[in-house]
């Protein structure tokens, strides 16, 4: 089990070039570290140790079938979310025997693959109620001992990604990319108005004052361990 608190490391195995690339960018939003492949035997030169993969049932050389069975036998707790356009019951039964977490018929919206993506997640990190704090994805809002609070897109970005972020702190920079924001066009001090609003509403949910902080010269870091379901 992954027991750390960076974003998890999420490998895309997907020959259609452009539908790799809106999954990893809707991944890179949410706070994931990702590489995307267009083949199986491109996994051998990866830049991390790979915690959660998305694969392709149709692939190109070797398949997803076959791709999967070999990452559960080397990776007996990795997530394998597999992708595909079978909707037979035999193609799903095959498909979880091969090693599948998360079997998911194409077309699938992003939302219902980001959802499967933190399920598996929440076993992986053993994240759970327990912390206390709880960024609920479907509500979008943030559920602690002081009560439930209601959270804008932005503030939900920024604490889902300082959540995964190592130590939970990320540079400015980093923050106000999470934003979806051109740095030249977004200044700091348009982010400070950000996580003004945004500490209100943790203290709202029960954390105390020194829940979010900056870190001269860095950027900021969430002292609180938040669940996201």
């Amino acid at each position: 089990m992954v027991t750390r608190i960076n974003p998890l490391n999420v490998v895309v195995v997907e020959d259609h070039d452009v539908l790799r690339e809106v999954t990893l960018d809707a991944l890179r939003v949410q706070g994931y570290h990702v590489q995307g492949v267009d083949c199986a035997e491109a996994l051998g030169d990866l830049p991390f140790q790979p915690d959660l993969y998305i694969v392709d049932l149709n692939l190109p050389g070797e398949d997803g079938i076959s791709l999967s069975r070999r990452l559960r036998a080397a990776q007996p707790e990795v997530g394998i979310i597999m992708t595909t356009a079978r909707n037979s019951i035999a193609a799903k039964v095959e498909g979880y025997a091969s090693g599948a977490d998360i079997y998911l018929t194409k077309p699938c919206s992003l939302e219902e693959l980001l959802a499967a993506v933190r399920s598996l997640a929440r076993r992986l990190t053993g994240q759970g109620p327990e912390h206390g704090w709880i960024l609920q994805t479907d509500k979008q809002q943030l559920s602690g001992p002081g009560g439930q609070v209601g959270l804008t897109s932005s503030e939900f970005a920024l604490l889902a990604g300082l959540s995964r972020a190592p130590g939970r702190q990320l540079e400015t920079w980093q923050m106000i990319e999470l934003l979806g924001k051109r740095l030249e066009e977004y200044s700091k001090a348009n982010l400070e108005v950000q996580l003004v609003r945004l500490r209100k509403k943790l203290v709202q949910a029960g954390c105390d004052n020194h829940a979010l902080k900056a870190v001269r010269g860095q950027g900021y870091q969430l002292a609180v361990t938040l669940a996201i379901q």
